[in-house]
């Protein structure tokens, strides 16, 4: 069975949102974990916002070697409502998006990698359907944006590895504590 590995930037307090704009003025030295991580991986899963995002981007982005290649040439899986083809190398998981993961996971071979996507990754949590979850925690709080980990939800974990990226930037690896049951209907 393969992997699904989320990998996310990370504020203290939580907040995943828009971090492009809030990990200005930090330098971590986060490039070979980034580049063994995406080569590692299978297939890229995303929630439809991060894939519009990407799609955007990649496709299109100059001198960003072969890291952009394997970006551009994995396939890619993406949890969406809307209808609608999908371009750059994507595929719309049908049905119940936990149940279609399942099956993806199920398929085998080299890991799931889910970057960002906060609300297809709190669904994901919340099934136990995530085996590892990598946290780059910067060393800011911002007091307001959209969190990871919303009130309510207990999802225990364990710690694996922990790694300091420098400027303050720690990377937290975390696997499922216990095996987890998903909540009832």
């Amino acid at each position: 069975m393969r992997k699904l590995i989320v990998t996310e930037f990370l504020t203290l307090d939580g907040v995943y949102e828009d971090s492009t704009t809030w990990q200005a003025g930090y330098a971590p030295d986060d490039g070979p974990f980034k580049r063994s991580e995406l080569f590692e991986s299978g297939a890229l899963l995303l929630g439809r916002v991060t894939y519009e995002e990407f799609a955007r981007y990649w496709p299109a982005a100059a001198g960003t070697g072969t890291f952009g290649e394997r970006m551009n040439s994995l396939p890619k899986f993406v949890a969406t409502a809307r209808p609608g083809p999908l371009a750059w190398n994507a595929t719309a998981l049908n049905g119940n998006v936990v149940t279609a993961v399942q099956d993806l996971k199920r398929q085998g071979g080299s890991p799931l990698l889910t970057y960002g996507s906060g609300t297809l990754v709190q669904t994901l949590l919340r099934h136990g359907v995530v085996d590892e979850l990598r946290l780059m925690v910067y060393p800011l709080i911002l007091g307001k944006g959209r969190r990871l980990f919303p009130d309510g939800v207990r999802v225990p974990f364990r710690l694996v590895t922990s790694r300091d990226m420098g400027a303050g930037v720690l990377l937290l690896t975390y696997a499922p504590a216990v095996a987890h049951e998903a909540p009832g209907p």
